[in-house]
């Protein structure tokens, strides 16, 4: 493996002795709060400095006391995969106080403490910053109160203040994802699937209540990843009549054989007029309702007479109405509960790790900063910066300024409504656009989830734009035979949430059967291709240009989408499919270690897939708390893995229960997962114990998580846009014809934004004998891995410590989703 650039930093310049450091968690919890203490703790104790915790949030650090204890190591273990937060949260009405304030500074200082973490929401962090800005005065009366010494204001001079966004809502500007947004969305879906499958066998309407506060982030991408036919969030009101057109388009769609209707209602909706969405949304919605309807309201609605809606209303409106039989399910704080996602756990760690670096870097004159991801990388930005831009969004929204509310929300919410609405409202016939173009899609390679739900936004965008779709059955072997039709808009509902590939998928090369694949599309007439798979995708295409100088049927836009667990697809970051993997790998590992519970010392072998690519070892091993990962891309030979055994047996000694050890099934052809597994067991012997599992193709099955659904619909949303932009410039006397290298991309997630690359462009980038790329942006987080495992490393700050600012960060094609 190549070895880190001399021109790099690395954190050992950076140390922490001396620095006291203390970590909160404030005001409403969110799943990944635990990741991110954890790192926190982890982080801080290794650059040496003392690190505490402050239970109760705000409230504990007014009371003191035994609220305030130094962290060790140990302390923060077996804590990754809870929920919630371990050291408690309250709303603190004396901190709000000067004297709530005065005190709690009496209790930093008596301890010594000037740097803090703070993970909550915007009034939390805007305490903090207010926290802040006082000090010197608090400690100037402290000193007058005798409680200090005056030589202590000197000593503390300043309060340094680095925040965390843990929020199920995301409605904190400034950051495309906060910490338990995934799980949140992970819970409302897992609802929604569950209702949506009895549902099948009864006629009945479905009354949902959700939460969300004043923003629509959940209820936006909830209904993207369902497919709902209808959304309603507070800071896009519906134009007036909105209740005709909406049941229209619910009757529509019923006429053409669905079997559901879905309605997503955001906590906190408004009509354009600013007052509350009332039962009306149920009322009007009589027509063609033939099998279900599931509708999602808000808690705390109310109509236009200040009456409350309560879910037995509306249940006793639909039954009144409509005449269905009814069933009430208010989802409440089941979305702030349970189990955090892989994303928020591998969030969560990042920005606790990066928290302890910028409060390292911090000197007195450094604005109070909140750790933020754009895309796909970790940034610094002003907190009161995003505070302030956050209180105006509610104030656009207050004053009718809606579509200023949305752009504030950021470019990641403005893509998500922009998606939304191509998707979910089909225009007439008469006011399509005639295109006269045929598009053909497939899919390549192994299955991987949310293959389906890109299929479906290719088609259903595809047809807005006024092209006709045709969809290729099994592949490029589909494709020779034949196996060729055209699909409907109405063919493809209901794929959103479908695991695997409906269309079928093969890994057959087209090499060998072009004559009779350009005899398809001879057939067909078709003028652009769209292929969605992995690694054998990409070489496809890259068969596919080669064949260009031979059948001009080959001369036509042709676009991939990476999908495949794997995610060693060169010229993209992210791949469809790889975040469900992610999570199916984490859940099991969560289960298996708490199998151990209550027993002897344990520690546990698993092998995951990923071919030569040691992508789905490492980030999950990340997310799962693994003490070490075994991959191809870090060799490794026998005094390492002493090494680890060796660590592993230490920390048996003193500390932890349980171990686990991820291996990628082709990381080394001699050190086998049984080798590992027997080493492990010898080696550790009359410490601990060993046993060993194998993932297998439960990696590739189930329902696509919400982050590959919403990153599938999307990217093949811009993939079909692409498309249509490219037949338009190619189209020259009757015919197209496209042959440059730019006519023949891959749409992939780089940094902060989604590019087209040409795929012959990416043969250089590309080790196709072990089919993975040759530089891989996932390696710069195995050092964190084994930092929090307790191993001494070097951790590259390269790309650390630049403050940004909030509107400034976002370059054009920013899509939160898509962050890692």
């Amino acid at each position: 493996m190549a070895q880190p650039d001399s021109k790099k930093i690395f954190f050992e310049n950076l140390s922490g002795a001396g620095k006291a450091i203390a970590v909160l968690t404030s005001g409403g919890d969110a799943q990944g709060m635990n990741a991110a203490v954890r790192a926190v703790v982890r982080m801080g104790l290794y650059v040496g400095a003392k690190v505490y915790f402050i239970h109760e949030g705000y409230q504990g650090m007014v009371d003191g006391g035994d609220n305030i204890r130094e962290a060790t190591w140990e302390s923060v273990s077996s804590m990754l995969q809870v929920g919630g937060t371990v050291i408690g949260s309250a709303r603190c009405k004396d901190f709000r106080s000067h004297e709530g304030r005065l005190k709690a500074a009496h209790n930093l200082v008596e301890r010594g403490i000037t740097n803090l973490c703070v993970i909550g929401g915007d009034g939390s962090l805007t305490g903090a910053n207010l926290f802040r800005e006082e000090w010197s005065g608090l400690l100037s009366e402290l000193v007058q109160q005798g409680l200090i010494e005056a030589d202590a204001v000197q000593k503390y001079s300043a309060l340094h203040i680095v925040g965390m966004v843990g929020s199920i809502d995301n409605d904190f500007c400034g950051t495309d994802m906060t910490i338990g947004t995934d799980s949140a969305l992970h819970r409302i879906i897992e609802v929604v699937d569950a209702i949506m499958t009895t549902a099948q066998s009864h006629q009945r309407t479905f009354v949902l209540e959700v939460m969300g506060r004043h923003c629509g982030y959940l209820a936006l991408v909830s209904a993207l990843a369902c497919g709902a036919d209808w959304v309603l969030i507070p800071e896009m009101p519906p134009e007036d009549g909105w209740e005709e057109k909406m049941c229209q388009k619910l009757s529509a769609t019923r006429s053409r054989g669905t079997r559901l209707n879905i309605i997503i209602v955001a906590e906190g909706a408004i009509d354009r007029h600013g007052k509350p969405i009332t039962s009306s949304i149920v009322k009007d919605n009589r027509a063609g309702m033939k099998r279900l309807n599931i509708i999602i309201v808000a808690e705390g609605a109310i109509d236009r007479n200040n009456k409350a809606i309560t879910t037995d209303y509306i249940k006793n409106l639909v039954v009144k109405n409509l005449g269905f039989d009814t069933r009430v399910t208010i989802l409440g704080h089941v979305q702030r509960g349970g189990t955090p996602s892989a994303f928020d756990r591998i969030l969560a760690s990042r920005m606790g790790v990066e928290a302890i670096l910028a409060l390292l870097e911090t000197t007195a004159n450094t604005p109070a900063c909140v750790v933020s991801l754009c895309g796909n990388q970790s940034v610094r930005v002003p907190l009161m910066e995003c505070v302030q831009t956050t209180q105006e969004v509610q104030k656009a929204m207050d004053q009718k300024r809606f579509e200023e509310a949305v752009k504030l929300r950021g470019r990641s919410f403005e893509n998500n409504l922009r998606t939304y609405k191509l998707l979910a409202h089909r225009k007439p016939e008469s006011e399509l656009p005639v295109s006269n173009f045929n598009v053909a899609v497939l899919n390549v390679g192994a299955p991987a989830a949310g293959m389906n739900a890109a299929v479906r936004s290719a088609v259903r965008v595809g047809i807005s734009e006024g092209h006709k779709m045709f969809a290729v059955s099994d592949g490029f072997e589909g494709f020779y035979k034949g196996q060729i039709k055209e699909i409907k808009w109405g063919d493809v509902g209901g794929w959103t949430g479908q695991g695997g590939s409906l269309l079928g998928t093969k890994r057959t090369l087209p090499a060998k059967h072009v004559d009779k694949i350009a005899e398809q599309m001879r057939k067909y007439n078709i003028n652009a291709l769209l292929v969605i798979g992995g690694f054998e995708a990409l070489e496809c295409l890259l068969q596919l240009c080669d064949a260009r100088s031979t059948f001009e049927e080959f001369c036509i836009p042709m676009c991939m989408l990476p999908a495949t667990i794997s995610n060693n697809v060169p010229g993209t970051e992210l791949s469809i499919g790889a975040d469900t993997a992610l999570n199916a790998i984490v859940e099991t590992c969560d289960r298996i270690k708490q199998s151990a519970s209550g027993t002897k010392r344990r520690v546990f072998i698993i092998e995951t897939m990923g071919g030569y690519c040691g992508y789905l070892a490492t980030v999950g091993g990340l997310a799962a708390g693994a003490d070490a990962a075994y991959i191809y891309e870090e060799p490794f030979d026998i005094r390492d893995l002493q090494a680890n055994v060796e660590h592993l047996t230490e920390k048996m000694k003193t500390s932890i229960q349980r171990g686990l050890v991820l291996r990628n099934e082709n990381s080394n052809v001699n050190y086998t997962t049984d080798f590992i597994y027997q080493l492990y067991t010898e080696e550790g012997r009359g410490v601990f114990d060993c046993r060993k599992n194998v993932l297998g193709h439960m990696q590739q099955g189930g329902a696509p998580s919400p982050f590959d659904r919403n990153f599938g619909t999307k990217i093949s949303a811009k993939a079909m846009q692409w498309l249509s932009q490219k037949l338009v410039e190619s189209y020259r006397k009757g015919r197209v014809f496209a042959n440059t290298e730019d006519t023949c991309c891959l749409l992939g997630m780089h940094a902060r934004a989604l590019v087209f690359q040409p795929v012959v462009q990416l043969k250089d980038h590309t080790d196709f004998v072990h089919r993975i790329p040759k530089e891989q942006w996932w390696l710069k987080l195995r050092p964190l891995m084994k930092i929090l495992a307790k191993y001494k490393t070097s951790y590259d700050v390269s790309d650390s410590g630049q403050v940004e600012h909030v509107i400034h960060s976002r370059p054009k094609d920013s899509d939160a989703s898509v962050a890692m």
